[in-house]
Protein backbone atom coordinates (compact mmCIF):
# COMPACT_ATOMS: atom_id res chain seq x y z
CA UNK A 1 0.00 0.00 0.00
CA UNK A 2 1.08 3.65 -0.97
CA UNK A 3 -0.13 7.02 0.24
CA UNK A 4 -1.83 9.06 -2.60
CA UNK A 5 0.11 12.20 -1.61
CA UNK A 6 3.91 10.17 -1.95
CA UNK A 7 2.89 9.11 -5.24
CA UNK A 8 1.48 12.39 -6.71
CA UNK A 9 4.77 13.93 -5.35
CA UNK A 10 6.00 16.25 -8.35
CA UNK A 11 3.06 16.19 -10.24
CA UNK A 12 1.59 19.43 -11.39
CA UNK A 13 -1.98 19.06 -10.05
CA UNK A 14 -4.59 21.35 -11.03
CA UNK A 15 -7.42 20.41 -8.06
CA UNK A 16 -7.76 18.08 -5.69
CA UNK A 17 -11.32 16.42 -5.01
CA UNK A 18 -11.01 14.41 -1.42
CA UNK A 19 -7.85 13.17 0.82
CA UNK A 20 -4.28 12.27 -0.18
CA UNK A 21 -3.51 10.92 2.80
CA UNK A 22 -5.86 7.47 1.50
CA UNK A 23 -4.06 4.29 0.49
CA UNK A 24 -3.75 2.26 -2.79
CA UNK A 25 -2.77 -0.97 -4.02
CA UNK A 26 -1.40 0.21 -7.04
CA UNK A 27 -1.63 2.18 -10.21
CA UNK A 28 -3.77 1.30 -13.10
CA UNK A 29 -4.58 3.47 -16.41
CA UNK A 30 -6.31 0.29 -18.23
CA UNK A 31 -10.08 0.23 -16.74
CA UNK A 32 -10.42 -3.65 -17.08
CA UNK A 33 -7.43 -4.02 -14.67
CA UNK A 34 -8.48 -2.05 -11.93
CA UNK A 35 -8.86 -3.98 -8.28
CA UNK A 36 -10.15 -3.11 -5.10
CA UNK A 37 -8.21 0.18 -4.10
CA UNK A 38 -6.17 1.13 -6.67
CA UNK A 39 -5.62 4.21 -8.46
CA UNK A 40 -6.84 4.54 -11.68
CA UNK A 41 -5.63 7.39 -14.12
CA UNK A 42 -7.76 8.69 -16.93
CA UNK A 43 -5.27 8.98 -20.24
CA UNK A 44 -6.50 10.85 -23.64
CA UNK A 45 -5.37 8.51 -25.67
CA UNK A 46 -5.28 8.72 -29.89
CA UNK A 47 -8.04 6.25 -30.15
CA UNK A 48 -9.37 6.09 -26.86
CA UNK A 49 -10.32 8.76 -24.12
CA UNK A 50 -9.84 7.10 -20.65
CA UNK A 51 -12.11 9.36 -18.97
CA UNK A 52 -14.93 6.91 -20.34
CA UNK A 53 -13.92 4.83 -18.32
CA UNK A 54 -13.63 6.25 -15.08
CA UNK A 55 -17.31 4.37 -13.91
CA UNK A 56 -16.12 1.39 -15.52
CA UNK A 57 -13.16 1.62 -12.89
CA UNK A 58 -14.96 2.97 -9.69
CA UNK A 59 -17.53 -0.21 -10.34
CA UNK A 60 -13.95 -2.21 -9.74
CA UNK A 61 -13.16 -0.70 -6.43
CA UNK A 62 -11.37 2.26 -7.54
CA UNK A 63 -10.36 4.94 -4.50
CA UNK A 64 -8.73 7.51 -6.59
CA UNK A 65 -9.20 8.67 -9.83
CA UNK A 66 -6.82 10.98 -11.98
CA UNK A 67 -7.72 12.61 -14.98
CA UNK A 68 -7.23 15.88 -16.67
CA UNK A 69 -10.97 16.54 -16.54
CA UNK A 70 -13.09 16.34 -13.48
CA UNK A 71 -15.99 14.35 -13.29
CA UNK A 72 -19.51 16.09 -13.46
CA UNK A 73 -20.56 14.07 -10.49
CA UNK A 74 -18.20 12.68 -7.71
CA UNK A 75 -18.52 9.34 -5.72
CA UNK A 76 -18.10 10.32 -1.90
CA UNK A 77 -15.41 9.01 -0.35
CA UNK A 78 -13.08 8.54 -3.52
CA UNK A 79 -10.70 11.32 -4.27
CA UNK A 80 -10.15 13.11 -7.52
CA UNK A 81 -6.88 14.39 -8.84
CA UNK A 82 -7.06 17.14 -11.53
CA UNK A 83 -4.10 17.18 -13.53
CA UNK A 84 -2.48 19.60 -17.02
CA UNK A 85 -1.45 16.18 -18.50
CA UNK A 86 -2.46 12.36 -17.38
CA UNK A 87 0.25 10.97 -19.40
CA UNK A 88 2.75 13.47 -17.52
CA UNK A 89 1.38 12.49 -14.73
CA UNK A 90 1.35 8.45 -14.62
CA UNK A 91 4.90 8.70 -15.56
CA UNK A 92 5.90 10.53 -12.72
CA UNK A 93 3.79 8.70 -10.65
CA UNK A 94 4.73 5.32 -12.16
CA UNK A 95 8.78 6.63 -10.78
CA UNK A 96 7.20 7.36 -7.26
CA UNK A 97 5.59 4.29 -7.09
CA UNK A 98 8.39 2.31 -7.43
CA UNK A 99 10.83 4.47 -5.31
CA UNK A 100 12.01 6.18 -8.47
CA UNK A 101 14.68 3.26 -9.44
CA UNK A 102 16.54 4.85 -12.49
CA UNK A 103 18.50 7.16 -9.88
CA UNK A 104 19.99 3.45 -8.70
CA UNK A 105 21.63 2.76 -11.57
CA UNK A 106 23.05 4.06 -14.65
CA UNK A 107 20.48 4.73 -17.36
CA UNK A 108 21.13 5.57 -20.88
CA UNK A 109 18.84 6.34 -23.68
CA UNK A 110 19.48 5.81 -27.27
CA UNK A 111 17.31 8.13 -29.85
CA UNK A 112 17.55 8.50 -32.96
CA UNK A 113 15.72 7.27 -36.60
CA UNK A 114 18.12 3.99 -36.99
CA UNK A 115 19.89 2.15 -35.33
CA UNK A 116 18.71 2.69 -31.44
CA UNK A 117 17.80 -1.39 -31.40
CA UNK A 118 21.58 -2.19 -32.14
CA UNK A 119 23.27 -0.32 -29.95
CA UNK A 120 21.38 -0.49 -27.08
CA UNK A 121 21.54 -4.52 -27.28
CA UNK A 122 24.95 -4.65 -27.86
CA UNK A 123 25.91 -2.46 -25.03
CA UNK A 124 23.95 -4.50 -23.22
CA UNK A 125 26.17 -7.27 -24.27
CA UNK A 126 29.46 -5.78 -24.02
CA UNK A 127 28.68 -4.48 -20.55
CA UNK A 128 27.79 -8.24 -19.73
CA UNK A 129 30.98 -9.76 -21.02
CA UNK A 130 32.88 -7.15 -18.97
CA UNK A 131 31.25 -9.45 -15.63
CA UNK A 132 28.49 -6.47 -15.00
CA UNK A 133 24.78 -7.18 -14.03
CA UNK A 134 23.04 -5.34 -16.55
CA UNK A 135 19.67 -4.44 -17.79
CA UNK A 136 17.89 -3.75 -21.41
CA UNK A 137 14.54 -2.09 -22.42
CA UNK A 138 14.52 -2.32 -26.13
CA UNK A 139 12.13 -2.93 -28.99
CA UNK A 140 12.84 -6.74 -29.00
CA UNK A 141 12.60 -7.53 -25.55
CA UNK A 142 13.61 -6.02 -22.12
CA UNK A 143 16.10 -8.06 -20.32
CA UNK A 144 16.75 -8.02 -16.12
CA UNK A 145 20.08 -9.05 -16.80
CA UNK A 146 19.53 -12.55 -17.30
CA UNK A 147 15.88 -12.52 -17.46
CA UNK A 148 14.21 -11.73 -20.51
CA UNK A 149 10.48 -10.34 -20.54
CA UNK A 150 8.98 -9.98 -24.57
CA UNK A 151 7.99 -6.45 -25.67
CA UNK A 152 5.49 -4.83 -27.90
CA UNK A 153 6.76 -1.24 -28.22
CA UNK A 154 10.00 0.58 -28.59
CA UNK A 155 9.54 2.37 -25.56
CA UNK A 156 6.95 0.63 -23.35
CA UNK A 157 4.43 2.68 -21.04
CA UNK A 158 5.89 4.14 -17.88
CA UNK A 159 4.58 1.67 -15.63
CA UNK A 160 6.40 -1.38 -17.53
CA UNK A 161 9.68 0.84 -17.77
CA UNK A 162 9.10 1.61 -13.96
CA UNK A 163 9.05 -1.87 -12.54
CA UNK A 164 11.29 -3.01 -15.04
CA UNK A 165 14.12 -0.68 -13.87
CA UNK A 166 12.36 -1.73 -9.77
CA UNK A 167 13.51 -5.31 -10.53
CA UNK A 168 16.46 -4.07 -12.00
CA UNK A 169 17.64 -2.34 -9.10
CA UNK A 170 16.67 -4.62 -6.37
CA UNK A 171 19.06 -7.61 -8.26
CA UNK A 172 21.81 -4.84 -8.29
CA UNK A 173 22.14 -3.98 -11.89
CA UNK A 174 24.84 -1.20 -12.45
CA UNK A 175 23.73 -0.10 -16.08
CA UNK A 176 20.54 0.05 -18.46
CA UNK A 177 20.51 0.71 -21.83
CA UNK A 178 17.23 1.93 -23.22
CA UNK A 179 15.90 2.49 -26.42
CA UNK A 180 13.64 5.75 -26.09
CA UNK A 181 11.36 6.52 -29.02
CA UNK A 182 10.06 9.87 -30.13
CA UNK A 183 6.53 8.44 -29.32
CA UNK A 184 7.76 7.49 -26.30
CA UNK A 185 9.25 11.14 -25.63
CA UNK A 186 6.14 12.69 -27.08
CA UNK A 187 3.74 10.64 -25.11
CA UNK A 188 5.86 11.66 -21.89
CA UNK A 189 6.50 7.88 -20.69
CA UNK A 190 9.96 8.74 -19.98
CA UNK A 191 8.94 11.85 -17.25
CA UNK A 192 10.73 11.52 -14.17
CA UNK A 193 13.25 9.20 -15.37
CA UNK A 194 17.28 9.99 -14.57
CA UNK A 195 19.59 9.44 -17.13
CA UNK A 196 23.53 9.31 -17.01
CA UNK A 197 23.84 9.32 -20.49
CA UNK A 198 21.72 9.61 -23.88
CA UNK A 199 22.97 8.83 -27.45
CA UNK A 200 21.71 10.05 -30.69
CA UNK A 201 22.32 8.33 -33.98
CA UNK A 202 21.06 9.77 -36.92
CA UNK A 203 17.41 11.47 -38.20
CA UNK A 204 15.50 10.93 -40.91
CA UNK A 205 12.24 10.15 -42.69
CA UNK A 206 10.18 8.75 -40.57
CA UNK A 207 6.86 8.41 -38.40
CA UNK A 208 5.47 11.87 -39.76
CA UNK A 209 1.93 10.36 -39.48
CA UNK A 210 2.40 11.06 -35.64
CA UNK A 211 4.68 14.21 -35.20
CA UNK A 212 3.28 15.65 -38.71
CA UNK A 213 6.26 17.77 -39.62
CA UNK A 214 9.61 16.50 -39.67
CA UNK A 215 10.80 19.56 -37.18
CA UNK A 216 8.48 18.30 -34.60
CA UNK A 217 9.96 14.86 -35.11
CA UNK A 218 13.21 16.21 -34.48
CA UNK A 219 12.42 18.25 -31.58
CA UNK A 220 10.73 15.75 -29.66
CA UNK A 221 13.90 13.76 -29.73
CA UNK A 222 15.90 16.42 -28.84
CA UNK A 223 13.37 16.78 -25.42
CA UNK A 224 15.85 13.41 -24.42
CA UNK A 225 18.84 15.90 -24.42
CA UNK A 226 17.50 18.86 -23.30
CA UNK A 227 16.18 17.15 -19.52
CA UNK A 228 20.17 15.62 -19.17
CA UNK A 229 21.93 16.84 -16.00
CA UNK A 230 25.17 18.37 -15.78
CA UNK A 231 26.37 15.08 -14.24
CA UNK A 232 24.90 12.79 -17.34
CA UNK A 233 26.80 12.79 -21.16
CA UNK A 234 25.35 13.78 -24.36
CA UNK A 235 26.47 11.80 -27.30
CA UNK A 236 25.87 12.37 -30.82
CA UNK A 237 26.38 11.30 -34.43
CA UNK A 238 28.28 14.94 -35.47
CA UNK A 239 28.25 13.32 -39.51
CA UNK A 240 24.07 13.73 -38.71
CA UNK A 241 23.31 17.19 -39.44
CA UNK A 242 20.69 17.17 -36.58
CA UNK A 243 23.23 15.47 -34.24
CA UNK A 244 24.73 19.22 -33.48
CA UNK A 245 20.53 20.24 -33.05
CA UNK A 246 20.68 17.94 -29.97
CA UNK A 247 23.58 19.48 -28.22
CA UNK A 248 21.93 22.98 -28.77
CA UNK A 249 20.28 23.56 -25.09
CA UNK A 250 21.29 20.50 -22.83
CA UNK A 251 23.39 20.88 -19.51
CA UNK A 252 25.30 17.62 -20.13
CA UNK A 253 28.76 17.70 -20.92
CA UNK A 254 28.91 17.24 -24.89
CA UNK A 255 30.58 14.71 -26.64
CA UNK A 256 30.67 13.76 -30.40
CA UNK A 257 31.63 10.51 -32.85
CA UNK A 258 32.06 10.43 -36.30
CA UNK A 259 33.69 8.71 -39.54
CA UNK A 260 33.33 11.91 -41.65
CA UNK A 261 34.30 14.98 -39.58
CA UNK A 262 36.65 16.04 -36.42
CA UNK A 263 34.60 14.56 -33.51
CA UNK A 264 35.96 13.67 -29.90
CA UNK A 265 35.44 9.85 -31.28
CA UNK A 266 36.57 8.75 -34.53
CA UNK A 267 36.60 5.56 -36.67
CA UNK A 268 37.16 4.80 -40.26
CA UNK A 269 36.44 1.93 -42.23
CA UNK A 270 39.79 0.03 -43.37
CA UNK A 271 37.72 -2.83 -45.04
CA UNK A 272 34.64 -4.47 -45.30
CA UNK A 273 33.08 -7.73 -46.24
CA UNK A 274 30.46 -10.27 -45.74
CA UNK A 275 31.84 -11.96 -42.37
CA UNK A 276 32.78 -8.38 -40.80
CA UNK A 277 34.88 -5.56 -41.23
CA UNK A 278 38.03 -3.67 -40.17
CA UNK A 279 37.71 -0.42 -38.23
CA UNK A 280 40.29 2.22 -37.44
CA UNK A 281 38.90 3.60 -33.84
CA UNK A 282 41.13 6.34 -32.83
CA UNK A 283 44.89 4.85 -32.88
CA UNK A 284 43.58 1.12 -32.51
CA UNK A 285 42.44 -1.54 -35.19
CA UNK A 286 39.29 -3.71 -34.31
CA UNK A 287 37.78 -6.32 -36.16
CA UNK A 288 33.93 -6.54 -36.19
CA UNK A 289 31.71 -9.62 -37.05
CA UNK A 290 29.33 -6.24 -37.91
CA UNK A 291 28.97 -5.34 -41.47
CA UNK A 292 28.66 -2.20 -43.31
CA UNK A 293 28.94 1.65 -42.48
CA UNK A 294 25.94 2.03 -40.40
CA UNK A 295 27.16 -0.84 -38.41
CA UNK A 296 30.35 1.65 -38.14
CA UNK A 297 28.73 3.90 -36.84
CA UNK A 298 27.05 2.01 -33.75
CA UNK A 299 30.42 0.57 -33.04
CA UNK A 300 31.43 3.68 -32.58
CA UNK A 301 28.55 4.70 -30.42
CA UNK A 302 29.10 1.81 -28.35
CA UNK A 303 32.93 2.10 -27.80
CA UNK A 304 32.32 5.79 -26.94
CA UNK A 305 30.06 5.18 -24.65
CA UNK A 306 31.39 2.50 -23.00
CA UNK A 307 34.66 4.93 -22.29
CA UNK A 308 32.39 7.35 -20.98
CA UNK A 309 30.78 5.11 -18.29
CA UNK A 310 34.26 3.83 -17.16
CA UNK A 311 35.34 0.87 -19.29
CA UNK A 312 39.04 0.45 -19.73
CA UNK A 313 39.53 1.01 -23.29
CA UNK A 314 41.65 -1.84 -24.60
CA UNK A 315 39.11 -4.40 -22.70
CA UNK A 316 36.82 -2.27 -24.78
CA UNK A 317 38.10 -3.20 -27.76
CA UNK A 318 38.24 -6.83 -26.96
CA UNK A 319 34.82 -6.89 -26.34
CA UNK A 320 33.35 -4.90 -29.53
CA UNK A 321 35.36 -7.57 -31.72
CA UNK A 322 33.17 -10.56 -29.63
CA UNK A 323 29.69 -8.45 -30.37
CA UNK A 324 27.34 -10.64 -32.63
CA UNK A 325 24.75 -8.88 -35.04
CA UNK A 326 21.00 -8.25 -33.33
CA UNK A 327 18.17 -10.88 -34.88
CA UNK A 328 17.17 -8.82 -37.40
CA UNK A 329 19.85 -6.71 -38.18
CA UNK A 330 21.71 -7.70 -41.19
CA UNK A 331 21.50 -11.10 -39.97
CA UNK A 332 22.33 -13.40 -43.07
CA UNK A 333 22.38 -16.75 -44.19
CA UNK A 334 24.58 -18.27 -47.27
CA UNK A 335 22.96 -21.52 -49.01
CA UNK A 336 24.39 -24.58 -50.19
CA UNK A 337 24.05 -22.96 -53.60
CA UNK A 338 26.49 -19.74 -52.17
CA UNK A 339 23.12 -17.84 -52.12
CA UNK A 340 23.60 -14.76 -49.53
CA UNK A 341 19.88 -14.49 -47.98
CA UNK A 342 19.85 -11.20 -45.80
CA UNK A 343 17.00 -10.02 -43.63
CA UNK A 344 17.24 -6.64 -41.94
CA UNK A 345 14.53 -4.74 -40.16
CA UNK A 346 15.02 -1.47 -42.54
CA UNK A 347 11.28 -0.09 -42.60
CA UNK A 348 12.29 3.72 -43.30
CA UNK A 349 14.11 5.04 -46.69
CA UNK A 350 17.39 6.11 -45.01
CA UNK A 351 17.59 2.42 -43.32
CA UNK A 352 16.62 1.05 -46.66
CA UNK A 353 19.25 3.26 -48.59
CA UNK A 354 22.09 2.22 -45.92
CA UNK A 355 21.73 -1.29 -46.12
CA UNK A 356 21.61 -1.13 -50.07
CA UNK A 357 24.29 0.84 -50.38
CA UNK A 358 25.83 -1.57 -47.80
CA UNK A 359 25.54 -4.82 -49.99
CA UNK A 360 26.07 -3.29 -53.29
CA UNK A 361 29.61 -2.53 -52.02
CA UNK A 362 30.21 -5.66 -51.50
CA UNK A 363 29.25 -7.36 -54.17
CA UNK A 364 32.22 -8.53 -55.92
CA UNK A 365 30.94 -9.20 -59.47
CA UNK A 366 27.84 -9.84 -61.62
CA UNK A 367 25.64 -10.52 -58.58
CA UNK A 368 22.32 -10.00 -58.77
CA UNK A 369 20.30 -7.96 -55.66
CA UNK A 370 16.97 -9.08 -54.80
CA UNK A 371 14.96 -6.71 -53.02
CA UNK A 372 11.78 -7.90 -51.10
CA UNK A 373 10.31 -5.13 -49.41
CA UNK A 374 6.98 -3.52 -48.13
CA UNK A 375 5.61 -0.97 -46.00
CA UNK A 376 3.70 -0.94 -42.64
CA UNK A 377 -0.21 0.07 -43.10
CA UNK A 378 -1.78 2.78 -40.45
CA UNK A 379 1.49 4.65 -40.69
CA UNK A 380 3.59 7.21 -42.50
CA UNK A 381 2.42 7.10 -46.58
CA UNK A 382 4.45 9.63 -47.67
CA UNK A 383 7.60 7.32 -47.00
CA UNK A 384 5.50 4.89 -49.39
CA UNK A 385 7.18 6.01 -53.00
CA UNK A 386 10.72 6.86 -51.59
CA UNK A 387 11.06 3.39 -50.74
CA UNK A 388 9.78 2.08 -53.93
CA UNK A 389 12.34 4.57 -55.64
CA UNK A 390 15.02 3.58 -53.30
CA UNK A 391 14.44 -0.58 -53.63
CA UNK A 392 13.78 -0.39 -57.87
CA UNK A 393 17.54 2.23 -58.35
CA UNK A 394 19.60 -0.21 -56.14
CA UNK A 395 18.18 -3.69 -56.86
CA UNK A 396 19.01 -5.71 -59.50
CA UNK A 397 14.54 -6.72 -59.15
CA UNK A 398 12.62 -5.82 -56.52
CA UNK A 399 9.58 -7.36 -55.32
CA UNK A 400 6.89 -5.12 -53.62
CA UNK A 401 5.01 -7.29 -51.16
CA UNK A 402 2.77 -6.71 -48.06
CA UNK A 403 4.18 -5.98 -44.65
CA UNK A 404 1.84 -5.73 -41.67
CA UNK A 405 -0.96 -3.42 -43.62
CA UNK A 406 -2.89 -3.57 -40.23
CA UNK A 407 -6.02 -2.06 -41.20
CA UNK A 408 -5.14 -1.04 -44.01
CA UNK A 409 -5.51 -2.82 -48.37
CA UNK A 410 -2.43 -4.49 -49.00
CA UNK A 411 -2.92 -3.95 -52.50
CA UNK A 412 -3.21 -0.38 -51.61
CA UNK A 413 -0.27 0.10 -50.03
CA UNK A 414 1.83 -1.73 -52.80
CA UNK A 415 0.72 0.57 -55.13
CA UNK A 416 1.74 3.25 -53.18
CA UNK A 417 5.59 2.00 -52.79
CA UNK A 418 5.26 1.27 -56.44
CA UNK A 419 4.34 4.93 -57.73
CA UNK A 420 7.95 5.98 -56.39
CA UNK A 421 9.14 3.34 -58.95
CA UNK A 422 11.03 5.50 -62.50
CA UNK A 423 10.07 4.39 -65.89
CA UNK A 424 13.95 3.14 -66.32
CA UNK A 425 13.33 1.23 -63.95
CA UNK A 426 9.54 -0.59 -64.01
CA UNK A 427 10.79 -3.24 -65.77
CA UNK A 428 12.64 -4.55 -62.05
CA UNK A 429 9.39 -4.66 -60.73
CA UNK A 430 7.01 -7.71 -59.56
CA UNK A 431 3.64 -7.35 -56.92
CA UNK A 432 3.24 -10.48 -55.34
CA UNK A 433 0.89 -9.27 -52.02
CA UNK A 434 1.62 -12.44 -50.27
CA UNK A 435 4.56 -12.25 -48.14
CA UNK A 436 5.62 -15.47 -48.06
CA UNK A 437 5.06 -15.92 -51.97
CA UNK A 438 6.81 -12.83 -52.41
CA UNK A 439 10.16 -14.51 -50.62
CA UNK A 440 10.06 -17.67 -52.18
CA UNK A 441 9.92 -15.98 -55.48
CA UNK A 442 13.18 -14.35 -54.77
CA UNK A 443 14.38 -17.70 -53.88
CA UNK A 444 13.58 -18.89 -56.88
CA UNK A 445 14.91 -16.34 -59.29
CA UNK A 446 18.15 -16.24 -56.97
CA UNK A 447 21.42 -18.10 -59.12
CA UNK A 448 24.57 -18.79 -57.32
CA UNK A 449 26.45 -15.92 -55.36
CA UNK A 450 23.37 -13.78 -55.33
CA UNK A 451 22.08 -11.60 -52.78
CA UNK A 452 18.24 -11.59 -51.87
CA UNK A 453 17.68 -8.66 -49.03
CA UNK A 454 14.04 -9.43 -46.75
CA UNK A 455 13.43 -6.00 -45.67
CA UNK A 456 10.79 -4.26 -43.46
CA UNK A 457 9.83 -6.63 -40.56
CA UNK A 458 13.43 -7.72 -39.43
CA UNK A 459 13.52 -9.53 -35.98
CA UNK A 460 9.54 -9.41 -36.07
CA UNK A 461 8.11 -12.67 -35.49
CA UNK A 462 4.92 -11.97 -37.00
CA UNK A 463 2.54 -10.24 -39.77
CA UNK A 464 -0.12 -7.83 -38.88
CA UNK A 465 -3.26 -7.76 -40.84
CA UNK A 466 -6.63 -6.39 -39.32
CA UNK A 467 -6.06 -6.52 -36.00
CA UNK A 468 -4.68 -10.29 -35.59
CA UNK A 469 -1.02 -11.25 -35.62
CA UNK A 470 0.01 -13.80 -37.52
CA UNK A 471 2.81 -15.92 -37.10
CA UNK A 472 5.39 -14.91 -39.31
CA UNK A 473 9.47 -14.92 -39.43
CA UNK A 474 11.24 -13.59 -42.55
CA UNK A 475 14.53 -15.44 -41.19
CA UNK A 476 13.43 -18.93 -40.95
CA UNK A 477 11.04 -18.61 -43.81
CA UNK A 478 13.27 -17.43 -46.39
CA UNK A 479 16.35 -20.23 -44.40
CA UNK A 480 13.76 -22.74 -45.31
CA UNK A 481 13.11 -22.34 -48.82
CA UNK A 482 16.59 -21.87 -49.71
CA UNK A 483 17.35 -25.48 -47.87
CA UNK A 484 14.11 -26.60 -49.54
CA UNK A 485 15.26 -25.46 -52.69
CA UNK A 486 18.77 -27.41 -52.38
CA UNK A 487 17.30 -30.20 -51.71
Amino acid sequence: MKLVKDILYGVNIVAVNGSTNSMINAICFDSRKVQLDDLFIAIKGILVDGHNYIDLALSSGANTIVCEDMPEKLVNGVTYVQVNNSNKALAIMASNYYGNPSKNLKLVGVTGTNGKTTISSLLYQLFKKAGYKVGLLSTIKIMIDDKQIPTIHTTPDALTINKSLSEMSDIGVEFCFMEVSSHGIHQKRIEGLVFKGAIFTNLSHDHLDYHKTFAEYRDTKKLLFDGLSKTAFALTNIDDKNGAVMLQNTKARKQTYALKTYADFRAKILENQFGGQLIKIGDNELWSNLIGEFNAYNMLAIYATAELLGLERMETLRLLSELKNVDGRFQYYISREKIIAIVDYAHTPDALKNVLNTINALRTGNENVITVVGCGGDRDKSKRPVMGHIASEMSSQVIFTSDNPRSESPSAIIAEVESGVEAQNAHKVLLIENRKQAIKTACQLANVKDIILVAGKGHETYQEINGMREDFDDFKIVKKILIDLNK
